[in-house]
């Protein structure tokens, strides 16, 4: 059965994938996007296209009333895929770069699990992805921005899951290390720096965004309905295991 899916930060890299696996199974997409020309080629499959900022109420509430038009059903599933990363020590850093940085990857979120959640309650169930990090719950260094705001992220979600537990919405997360997208090129600016990243990853590989956009699929379309409140951390087994 065709069913309606948002995601909210719809032209980065992994979401472009997310988005051609679930139009892949008939079901249709609401893109909320910055850069609409990498969003043309899903454009002209048939996804809805909304430009604009995730963190802006009304163009979020806007993209969410597409998506609940677009399915027989209203809203079927959110997935929120914006991010940014500032590398630097907090003694370099200036307070504002901090707080854009949780505006960024934080309240965008929050504002995504508000707008997104009161509609999946219309429809008396639904999934709700979000995008965190390695960092979140790994102490890497120069990272004190990023694993604030995903820390957060990690612990919203896990309230979440508990608020929406009894109306029918599954909450998680995914939490990626360094993967091959254009925000992970902006880490990875030179053959020695990833180098030294791969080795730090048990796996010894730095994630495709593809792997990431399929456990993201999975999440919204075929978990199972008991898996709620959870992180799943591709990482490579760096948060985890030795290398």
């Amino acid at each position: 059965m065709s069913e309606s899916f948002l995601l909210v930060g719809g032209s980065s890299d992994i979401a472009l994938h997310l988005a051609a696996l679930l139009m892949d199974e008939g079901h249709h997409v609401t893109l909320l996007a910055r850069d609409v020309e990498r969003t043309k080629t899903l454009e002209a499959q048939g996804a809805t296209v909304v430009q604009g900022d995730a963190l802006n109420e009304e163009t979020v509430q806007q993209a969410v009333e597409q998506a609940q038009a677009s399915g027989a059903n209203g809203l079927t599933g959110v997935a929120h895929l914006v991010g940014s990363i500032a590398l630097r020590p907090p003694h370099a850093m200036k307070v504002e770069d901090f707080e854009e940085v949780i505006r960024t990857n934080l309240t965008s979120a929050f504002t995504t699990l508000k707008l997104g959640g009161k509609a999946l309650l219309k429809t008396g169930s639904g999934r709700i992805v979000f995008t965190s990090s390695v960092a979140g719950s790994y102490g890497l260094t120069n990272h004190e921005a990023i694993a604030a705001a995903k820390g957060g992220l990690e612990a919203m979600v896990r309230s979440a899951a508990s608020t929406y537990a009894q109306r029918g919405i599954r909450v998680n997360a995914v939490a990626p290390g360094l993967t091959e997208t254009r925000l992970g090129a902006s880490v990875l600016r030179s053959d020695a720096i990833r180098e030294a990243s791969v080795g730090m990853i048990p796996l010894k590989r730095i994630n495709q965004p593809e792997e990431i956009a399929a456990s993201m699929h999975w999440l919204l379309t075929k978990a199972p309905d008991n898996f709620t409140g959870q992180v799943l951390h591709l990482d490579g087994g760096m948060s985890a295991i030795r290398g």
